[in-house]
């Protein structure tokens, strides 16, 4: 058994601080979020829990897992919302519950990162409050991971189908629009989860950087894949079912355009910290269950993209138009989708 995993029924504490995160990897390699003082070098960032000077590698964690977890912990987005998660006095701010009084916003919204990280503003707010806010977002989210449960190649990630996924996704993505801090707020309470990968025990599931190296060393996994971190084929199934579940859920719907036009720009731009060559394909994904055909033939080969799995990333990106095989990032002096500000004609 390569890992043990152990839930405890504990309420976290008051205090949301964590020991460091000590990793065999170089502060050369770590695209760090800011320049270190100098004389500080050897100390842990009080947000991200990362050392410029790591010297230790945790057992049997690869170097290749311990790099992929570094550079999630340096993500602009996951540090807004460590910071956000350390507001112990924040004012709690319920999302709102009723779809009439909110007019679905109008004309193109560019995507609104400021310095590498997603902001939420009124026109986000108004997006997701008008298709019905966290109702409407658990609908989608529980029916995405009945999906997932169901994919044998998604499902090899998930430690465990008792864990309230749905409700954690459709709480993170009203947050990341603006409706309330329903995320933070749960994650101040959320039970301790502990996983065994070795001989060292990792509390997990606390943030998203640490859920997802939990799924990289998910027992359910292949040996030989055993912590890898995800890959453009993991990511594009993953997108695949997440979209299908927002067709299914009829967000796809005409009524409903302005919110899933930002919102498959939106994953575009969080899906580049998993797998930094996928975010190409997010249209495509989109697109993938509006031919019933392409969901006849997934169900046929055992619930498995077989025109994905396995699949060389520059063979995938050959069949995609020119115009979506580009991505620059948000940085870029002019930059491209999904960051660009003007509509695709």
């Amino acid at each position: 058994m390569l890992a043990k995993t152990r839930t405890t029924t504990t309420p976290r504490s008051k205090s949301t601080d964590r020991g460091p995160r000590i990793i065999n990897v170089g502060a050369a390699d770590l695209q760090l979020p800011h320049p270190i003082p100098a004389g500080k070098e050897n100390e842990v960032c009080p947000i991200t829990g990362l050392s410029a000077a790591s010297v230790v590698k945790a057992p049997n964690v690869s170097a290749s897992a311990a790099l992929a977890l570094a550079r999630l912990e340096a993500d602009p987005d996951i540090i807004d919302e460590a910071v956000s998660l350390k507001l112990q006095k924040s004012v709690v701010k319920p999302p709102m519950l009723t779809r009439q009084q909110v007019t679905m916003p109008t004309g193109f919204i560019q995507l609104n990162v400021v310095n590498g990280s997603h902001r939420a503003n009124g026109d986000t707010r108004r997006l997701v409050q008008a298709i019905g806010g966290l109702p409407t977002l658990r609908r989608f989210t529980n029916r995405f991971y009945e999906l997932c449960f169901a994919d044998p190649h998604i499902d090899q990630f998930i430690r465990s189908h008792s864990d309230p996924h749905g409700e954690r996704f459709a709480c993170w993505i009203a947050e990341k629009f603006g409706d309330g801090t329903p995320w933070t707020d749960e994650r101040r309470t959320r039970p301790v989860d502990v996983m065994q990968i070795g001989h060292r025990m990792h509390e997990v599931a606390y943030d998203r950087s640490s859920a997802h190296f939990a799924a990289w060393h998910s027992p359910k996994r292949p040996a030989h894949k055993w912590g890898e971190h995800f890959k453009p084929d993991d990511a594009r199934t993953w997108m695949r079912l997440h979209f299908w579940a927002a067709r299914e859920c009829g967000l796809f719907e005409p009524e409903n355009e302005a919110f899933m036009d930002y919102y498959v720009r939106f994953i575009g731009h969080f899906i580049s910290i998993y797998s930094s060559r996928s975010p190409p394909f997010t249209r495509e994904s989109a697109r993938w269950s509006a031919d019933p055909k392409n969901i006849e033939k997934y169900v046929a080969s055992g619930n498995r993209m077989t025109d994905v799995i396995d699949k060389s990333v520059d063979k995938a990106l050959s069949e995609l138009s020119a115009e979506e095989r580009v991505y620059t990032g948000s940085r870029h002096q002019n930059p491209a989708w999904p960051y660009n500000s003007a509509p695709r004609h």
